[in-house]
């Protein structure tokens, strides 16, 4: 498959060609190893192997799991079983520690579920068990906490600065209310303003608020006041995650969410973040307002630009380390038994462990290394002991005759403004040749088009319009009228098909003409001059637009073909010349089709 093909594919498939690799839970399965001998040596051998390491402790304890996620957390806890669990996870560390020995540790974060669901004597074994490896000096101690504990237990926030712990992060994923109680989650505004003056009152100068976007019954309006509401509490990070759906009670609406929503809430967020002075480089979801600072745990930072291994402590926890990915105990069903007993025989408590060939080894580090949106060649060669521009040439040169990615300088490789809207595209570039025939293989069984039309047109609210609206279409031909300029529709009704470019008249455009040059503009980075004398047709049957009475004014306009580039933007997934001939009325979206003939016929 080339590239095209698979950044094709990938766009498509956005809901699961991100960060997180691989695909699935049991995708390596082929290279697993079973024997806990052999677990064993592979663990040690490649541990050993590392000049340094990153740390990572999973608390997979929560106060209610909420619709939205991905994570290993308990199913109603039981009282006891917090001090149980610290008492484990203590083994566990220990175990490693004997491995690890006094290899530098230059990242580590406490992370979950909740870390602040603990008592402040189990944060304190924690802390002091990870306080006897070899932490450098300068790191960022990250730990999480919720709004609602930082609000109603202060004692336990400064306790948590008084361990050390100098950056702190907190999720308020929304401040609309009727979105947290779909999403089986508690906030409000007076807990998130407790919360953050508990945070400073505890002495954290390096606070994160984690915001969510690309949910089915997220409005534009409802996540441009959760961005604005977090930005007067001024937290010197803020940190977009969309929500991912693999893996969560949601995932059933993803399809409902197309990659244009997504995009775009994304880019409403970046507009207001840096207009209050928070900077991020393309593709980066953690915005700083502190110069120089990337915003990120030391943990993040190191394990994402320089592909440094990792070790994951606790309940379902993950581990990177060398050539080895492994998941703990508990990753799959969330039960605390087999892990305890796997402990209680002294062995460590992996569930899978898989042994990787050097191109999964590579798709998993540059799949993460994408969450900052670029790639060091220096990391790469470092980590990998080759060129990253001899190895993937071809991506290379894709990307670049694309615009999705360019050198701003020798060593980094990042991210466009373009590329950042098509980053689930790119990523899947540099897959190994089994997880792109894997992903092809899933999104053949799971795109569902019109099911995705049905789950968002559910949720599709026509009293938002006047009606009728008005939309204008475009038809540019070439001068013989053997190609006509189209683009892939990215966004719901008609996703992934054929269209006109063209979209709706809005109040602010002086004219039909002046919104038509806009949307032509807009969608294909075409430039044109419309007037009144290019009017073409009005089609103002009913039911020609699911969504509701939309009239279309169609212009027509004859531009040389060899003089135009089209590069698909806006609701877009892709713009270019199309054959006259090849064209179907199965094909095309809306009543477009027809509207073609007509000019044809003219």
């Amino acid at each position: 498959m080339n590239c095209r093909e698979i950044f094709d594919r990938g766009i498509k498939f956005h809901h699961y060609c991100n960060t997180a690799y691989p695909l699935r839970p049991n995708s390596l399965a082929q290279y697993e190893l079973h024997d806990e001998g052999e677990i064993y040596d592979l663990v040690k051998r490649n541990i050993e192997a590392q000049s340094e390491l990153c740390l990572y402790v999973h608390i997979p304890f929560c106060q209610a799991r909420c619709k939205f996620c991905e994570y290993v957390v308990v199913n109603k806890p039981a009282e006891s079983d917090p001090d149980r669990y610290v008492e484990y996870l203590l083994k566990e560390i220990e175990l490693y520690r004997q491995i690890i020995k006094d290899k530098p540790i230059i990242g580590y974060d406490l992370g979950g579920g909740t870390p602040a669901y603990l008592s402040v004597e189990n944060l304190r074994k924690i802390t002091a068990a990870i306080k006897r490896f070899n932490l450098q000096e300068g790191m960022y101690l990250s730990v999480e906490t919720t709004p609602v504990i930082a609000a109603n237990d202060p004692a336990k926030i400064k306790a948590l600065k008084e361990l050390g712990y100098n950056r702190i992060s907190m999720g308020f994923q929304t401040v609309s209310a009727q979105l947290l109680e779909s999403l089986g989650r508690e906030g409000s505004e007076f807990i998130y303003e407790k919360a953050v003056a508990n945070i400073r009152q505890a002495g954290f100068d390096r606070l994160n608020i984690d915001l969510m976007y690309g949910f089915l019954n997220q409005s534009d309006e409802d996540f441009a006041n959760t961005i604005k509401y977090t930005i007067a509490l001024q937290p010197e990070f803020i940190t977009l995650y969309r929500n991912r759906y693999k893996g969560t009670k949601l995932e059933a609406e993803s399809q409902g969410v197309t990659l244009y929503k997504v995009n775009r809430q994304y880019d409403i967020a970046y507009r207001l973040l840096k207009e209050a002075g928070y900077l991020a480089n393309n593709g980066k979801n953690t915005f700083s307002r502190i110069p120089g600072d990337l915003g990120t745990s030391s943990y993040l930072t190191r394990r994402v630009i320089d592909a440094a291994s990792y070790v994951g402590f606790g309940l379902g926890a993950q581990s990177f380390v060398g050539n080895y990915l492994a998941y703990n105990l508990g990753c799959a069903d969330h039960k605390l038994n087999k892990y305890y007993e796997a402990l209680d025989r002294g062995v460590l408590p992996i569930n899978d462990i898989a042994d990787m060939p050097i191109a999964e080894v590579r798709a998993k580090a540059i799949s993460v290394m994408f969450y900052f949106g670029f790639i060091s060649m220096k990391a790469y060669k470092k980590r990998f002991n080759e060129d990253f521009r001899e190895v993937y040439a071809a991506q290379v040169q894709f990307l670049q005759d694309n615009y999705l990615m360019q050198f701003i300088d020798d060593d980094t490789f990042m991210l466009t403004d373009y590329g950042a809207a098509h980053l689930y595209g790119i990523i899947p570039l540099f897959y190994s040749e089994r997880s792109v025939k894997e992903m092809f293989a899933m999104s053949d069984r799971w795109l569902n088009d019109k099911k995705g039309e049905e789950i968002f047109l559910e949720k599709y609210s026509r009293k938002d319009y006047d009606a009728p609206s008005v939309a204008v279409d475009l038809l540019v031909f070439n001068k013989d009228k053997s190609k006509i300029l189209l683009i892939s529709r990215a966004d719901h009704p008609y996703v992934n098909m054929l269209a006109l470019p063209g979209g709706f008249y809005l109040p602010t455009d002086e004219s039909l003409e002046y919104a038509a040059s806009r949307e032509l503009l807009e969608e294909t980075s075409v430039s044109a001059d419309i007037t009144e004398k290019d009017l073409l047709k009005v089609t103002s049957r009913r039911g020609r637009d699911p969504r509701g009475w939309v009239i279309s004014v169609a212009y027509q306009v004859i531009l040389e073909e060899n003089l135009i580039k089209p590069i698909a933007n806006s609701d877009a997934l892709s713009a270019a010349w199309v054959e006259v001939s090849s064209l179907s009325q199965e094909k095309m979206a809306f009543d477009h089709y027809a509207i073609i003939r007509y000019a044809l016929e003219k």
